[in-house]
């Protein structure tokens, strides 16, 4: 079944940015093969809206803030279990700029996350202690969409919990394969696939 995204429809495109591209703090495999092909998408879209991962220096999900620790290591703190990374998307830097290649003038809304330093972001939709919220709900009520197509980096990370929330929060999921790339930090992406079919996520390959 082909997709035609409607004017009630929504491009949310997730951290597409230089330090989860090869090269980049984070890299994500072949994370760079997804800017032509969200580009190709966006086109098809009247609302798009991105997002941009904007540490501060000393993040404390950054592994050099716990000495130590070593990146990839899983932590306690206040809010649950949190991975530590290495040091990427830092305010004002090349690594938290969008790819050179992305295409962002259509972009109608850019959420900033995790700004604050005491609390990861993954998701779109709220910070890692799954209360507080960046707003972006009440954006896309306030202007009437209703279902969210999301594409971008990483897909068992800042996708996998913005599609989930966004389940959550009454809109309905569209995750574009064709357009995202996985971690796979120790079965993560297995996980993210069966939590995103437990909350109702469709899951296309591409729009066509």
């Amino acid at each position: 079944m082909q997709i035609r995204p409607g004017d009630n429809d929504l491009l949310l495109i997730i951290d597409v940015q230089n330090d989860f591209c090869p090269g980049g703090a984070l890299a994500v495999a072949d994370g760079d093969a997804v800017v032509p092909v969200i580009n190709r998408l966006a086109e098809r879209f009247a609302h798009v809206v991105l997002t941009q991962d904007w540490h501060p220096q000393g993040h404390s999900s950054f592994a050099t803030s716990h000495p130590g620790s070593a990146p990839f290591e899983t932590i306690s703190m206040p809010y649950g279990r949190q991975t530590l990374w290495p040091d990427h998307c830092v305010q004002g830097s090349t690594g938290a700029a969008f790819h050179p290649r992305l295409e962002t003038k259509r972009a109608e809304l850019v959420i900033r996350k995790g700004f604050r330093p005491e609390i990861d972001s993954y998701s779109a939709f709220y910070e890692n202690d799954r209360r507080t919220p960046t707003g972006l709900a009440g954006y896309l009520r306030e202007r009437g969409l209703r279902r969210v197509f999301l594409v971008g980096l990483a897909t068992d990370y800042c996708v996998y919990y913005s599609a989930v929330d966004a389940g959550r929060l009454g809109f309905d999921a569209v995750l574009i394969e064709a357009g995202c790339r996985a971690i796979d930090l120790a079965g993560s992406l297995a996980t993210a696939w069966a939590g995103m079919a437990a909350e109702g996520v469709q899951r296309v390959n591409d729009l066509g």
